[in-house]
């Protein structure tokens, strides 16, 4: 474990952005969307007191404050308006549907809710807004705005001149976020992240990697999503990068030549979107790019190739996290960058890895560190920290004596085959590695002679397992990963951060298998 200074991260998030604003210049533009308008660190505070003075009116210092709105300039200004004034952004995930925002609304008793009239008309979430309007107060940001005036834009002139004397005060373990977890394997879980696990987060990502104030960095991936949020927003405005918003990481078309047009140095996504923009994008747009930090998903061999043979050496860094660790664990380099591996630890975080019955060469990977969050939100509104500090990542890995890690699996991605612990993950790469410009996805179902069976779902059409059996085969392999029974599917269901929804998978096969029945 490499040492961190976690003194460094003994701030609120608000104090770490005027700090941020004084070390790298109050002019310097530091964020910008679609729209073209970019603002500074003084128009960021004064933006953030301005808004954030009208939001305090309707709110309680440490209300948690529901937040539904894309990746934007007006997303990261009512954050940081929220922060300006003690208020607690909750992140809510208009991806995941009625029953799980509606859930985490009753979680995290929020009562009122900021979005915005064109977000909703352009997504078409009338529906969602519907349904949460029957149990928290829907505030549009654009009736808010219409309200401030010329004393509003004094005391936002006044605050952004002494912003620290008007800022509210908070302690560094207060909660700087709540955000909910994916649900890719389950229900939504509700994290609390301090602002100091959040500030800790984004100095172990500086330490760990060479950052330059000069580089924009591109955040297509959502707010509600800790990736977004922290390594899209948090990071380079708190180190003097611009951070670029856009709304969406679906555009596949808009994305590469904005890329290109932003002069961004850094572009942050999953291997899903990568290998799209790749794909769509023209040989110059891309090309910029210093680095590609992947995140969320595996990221595959066929992405790495086509990234160096259309757009040249430009590393593509996978990396490792969780909500629950802010989320950076671990990530590779630009200057050493180790396929088939999630990276090296951050500075740090301390890690432990206990013995997994019948996965010899790894184990289950715990983590403690200063970026791990204050705890789970129960429903009585309480918050129960990790024990002893140590989160449990379910995940299954090995790490080497230099601290790179190699993910292996989920303890919920394997399966009981014929006595044998068979990894999920792997039969998922032997698919990937025979059919590369597809997607896949293994299930375990129960089997009465085997105990469990292996189930390829994919969106390959001509699917079969013979050329899977070849391949395993060819590369030694045990034929216990080869997935026997294979569904084939438009498309592979996803989360709105691009992992794939093994919930909504799980529904597919079972349907499936009935039918067959």
């Amino acid at each position: 474990m490499r040492p961190f200074d976690s003194a460094k991260a003994q701030s609120s998030i608000f104090d770490a952005l005027i700090d941020a604003a004084k070390i790298h210049g109050a002019k310097k533009p530091i964020l910008e969307d679609q729209e073209r308008n970019p603002l500074s660190y003084t128009d960021l505070i004064r933006a953030a007191f301005a808004l954030g003075r009208k939001l305090a009116a309707m709110t309680r210092k440490g209300e948690r404050v529901g937040v539904m709105l894309p990746s934007s300039s007006g997303g990261v200004v009512t954050f940081f308006a929220l922060h300006a004034f003690g208020r607690v952004p909750t992140m809510l995930n208009f991806t995941a549907g009625i029953r799980n925002l509606r859930a985490a609304c009753e979680l995290a008793d929020i009562q009122r809710v900021l979005t915005s009239h064109r977000f909703v008309e352009q997504g078409k979430l009338h529906d969602l807004i519907d349904a949460l309007e029957s149990r928290t107060e829907i505030t549009y940001l654009e009736d808010v705005r219409a309200t401030i005036g010329l004393p509003d834009k004094l005391y936002a002139a006044a605050a952004g001149a002494l912003p620290r004397q008007f800022r509210t005060p908070v302690a560094p373990s207060d909660p700087g976020v709540i955000l909910f977890t994916s649900g890719s394997f389950g229900a939504p879980r509700g994290v609390v992240l301090s602002n100091a696990n959040l500030i800790a987060n984004c100095r172990q990502i500086a330490q760990h990697i060479a950052l330059d104030p000069d580089w924009v960095f591109f955040n297509p991936l959502p707010i509600f999503h800790v990736f977004g949020l922290t390594g899209g927003v948090l990071l380079p405005v708190l180190t003097g990068m611009k951070a670029f918003q856009y709304p969406s990481p679906l555009h596949t078309k808009q994305i590469p030549p904005l890329i290109k047009d932003s002069k961004a140095a850094v572009l942050l996504a999953t291997d899903t979107f990568v290998n799209q923009y790749a794909r769509a994008a023209e040989k110059d747009e891309l090309s910029g790019l210093t680095f590609v930090v992947c995140g969320a998903e595996k990221v595959r061999e066929e992405t790495h190739n086509l990234i160096t043979e259309k757009f040249g050496p430009i590393p593509l860094l996978e990396g490792y996290g969780a909500t629950e660790a802010s989320p950076v664990i671990a990530v590779n380099k630009p200057t050493d960058n180790r396929r088939g591996t999630v990276g090296g630890l951050l500075p740090g975080v301390e890690v432990k890895l206990e013995p997994v019955e019948g996965i010899p060469g790894g184990g289950k990977l715990l983590v403690r560190g200063p970026n791990i969050m204050s705890g789970y939100l129960q429903a009585d509104g309480s918050v129960e920290p990790p024990a002893g500090g140590w989160h449990d990542t379910g995940d299954v890995v090995s790490v080497t004596e230099d601290g790179w890690v190699k993910i292996l699996g989920r303890v919920k991605r394997f399966a009981k085959v014929g006595g044998e612990m068979v990894s999920l993950t792997a039969a998922e790469d032997l698919a990937s590695a025979v059919w590369p410009d597809c997607r896949h996805a293994v299930v375990a179902m129960p089997d009465p002679k085997k105990g469990e069976r292996l189930i390829l779902v994919t969106d390959r059409r001509d699917a079969d397992t013979g050329p899977l059996l070849s391949h395993a085969q060819r590369i030694g392999a045990p034929e216990l990963t080869v997935p026997r029974k294979i569904i084939r599917v438009p498309e592979i269901p996803v989360l709105g951060t691009g992992k794939t929804d093994y919930v909504a998978l799980q529904r597919i096969v079972e349907a499936e298998l009935r039918r067959a029945a």
